[in-house]
């Protein structure tokens, strides 16, 4: 059975730097990864201010958040890696560049070293084809936020060997978090049924069927979800809400799946959501502001 001890995070973002606090406040060792200093030091500080933000709503104490800070460390080569037992790739959702990512950190990694990717959609078996370690190569898709959020999809490749498969499943337990698995289809599950609600969500806005607070408040009281799908979109990201709609369209072939113009139309304007401060809502002045 493999043993996890030592985590490598790929990626210091939103997701990755969730992933490093849940795996350190459970006692794990982490090194976290990504290209630039700056960028590191950015999802370091996304952890302490997270870890803050606990101790004052009691959750929990000092001293749990300075033994977890001490199990992390930082990185911006992969020869860091090269002791880990699980190294995770959280970086964008973009196929060529996990691909990339893959192919050289590989060369770091010890053998017996299972690689495991984050991804919300892209195919498990495809990205594995990409490693030197198809057999030891698994998705475990976190769902956002990270510490917060008590679902984690677990998606074997038609290569990942039931060593690698065994080792994630207690890994997840362990983190106390609740593993699913999901066959290695576009999307798993949660996205699948996700993205297209909120796809939808922004034609009924294109098709000027309600304004973007319209809708929110629809699906908030209508459907008591706990914030509207143009909210949500906000929050995930207008640019990762499109790649995984464009992995949909392209994977399953399916008209139901084409992205919305409109959704296309923002993400060119570089209108991702909340991470530009611009997106189905204006947060530029502290308060969102419907931009439709």
């Amino acid at each position: 059975m493999a043993d996890i001890n030592k985590i490598g995070i790929i990626g210091a973002g939103q997701m990755g730097a969730g992933i490093a606090q849940v795996c350190a406040v459970a006692g794990f060792d982490v090194i976290l990864n990504d290209v630039s200093d700056e960028r590191v030091d950015h999802g370091l500080a996304t952890i302490s201010g997270n870890l803050t933000r606990l101790v004052e709503r009691k959750q929990i104490d000092e001293a749990a958040v300075q033994t977890a800070l001490t199990h992390v460390s930082r990185a911006t080569d992969y020869n860091a890696l090269a002791d880990c037992d699980l190294v995770v790739e959280a970086a964008t959702e973009n196929e060529t560049i996990k691909h990339a990512i893959f192919q050289k950190v590989g060369q770091n990694l010890k053998p017996g070293a299972i690689l495991a990717t984050n991804t919300s959609s892209i195919s498990i078996t495809r990205l594995a084809a990409a490693t030197d370690r198809p057999e030891h190569f698994i998705g475990i898709h976190f769902m956002n936020p990270v510490p917060r959020m008590q679902l984690v999809e677990l998606i074997r490749g038609i290569a990942t060997d039931e060593v690698t498969f065994t080792a994630a499943k207690q890994l997840i337990a362990k983190l106390g978090k609740t593993a699913i698995v999901s066959e290695d289809f576009p999307g798993f599950i949660v996205n699948r049924i996700l993205l297209p609600m909120i796809n939808e969500a922004i034609y009924t806005l294109y098709e000027g069927v309600g304004s973007v607070d319209s809708i929110d408040t629809a699906l908030r009281l209508g459907a008591n979800h706990p914030m509207g799908p143009l909210q949500l979109a906000d929050f995930i990201g207008l640019d990762t809400v499109l790649s995984i709609m464009q992995v949909l369209h392209e994977g399953l072939a399916d008209s139901k799946y084409r992205p919305c113009p409109l959704l296309v139309k923002y993400v060119e304007a570089g209108w991702l959501g909340r991470k530009t401060q611009r997106g189905f809502y204006d947060y530029r002045s502290g308060t969102p502001v419907p931009t439709r």
